[in-house]
């Protein structure tokens, strides 16, 4: 049985979506923890960055993650079917 690519892809947006509303929960309500820890992800010092979260930008951050991660997720789901 072959893995149901708009499925999986479905799957992964609305995982993704989640995990976007979560992490933007944490950066409104504790900005410098998560720039300090962002900055530890990429190797870099953001202490100086300053972040601000708009409601359109987090709409657009929302659907953009959501739909580049759920068509990757369809993409190699394809290219998985036809490998088997």
């Amino acid at each position: 049985m072959k893995p149901d690519v708009l499925k999986i892809g479905y799957a992964v947006a609305i995982t993704f979506a989640l995990v976007w509303l979560i992490c933007s929960v944490l950066v409104w309500g504790l900005p410098s923890m998560m720039s300090e820890m962002s900055g530890h992800m990429v190797h870099s010092d953001l202490s100086e960055v300053v972040w601000h979260m708009s409601p359109a930008g987090f709409v657009v951050g929302l659907v953009s993650w959501s739909v580049i991660a759920g068509g990757i997720a369809a993409l190699v789901t394809f290219t998985y079917n036809k490998l088997v």
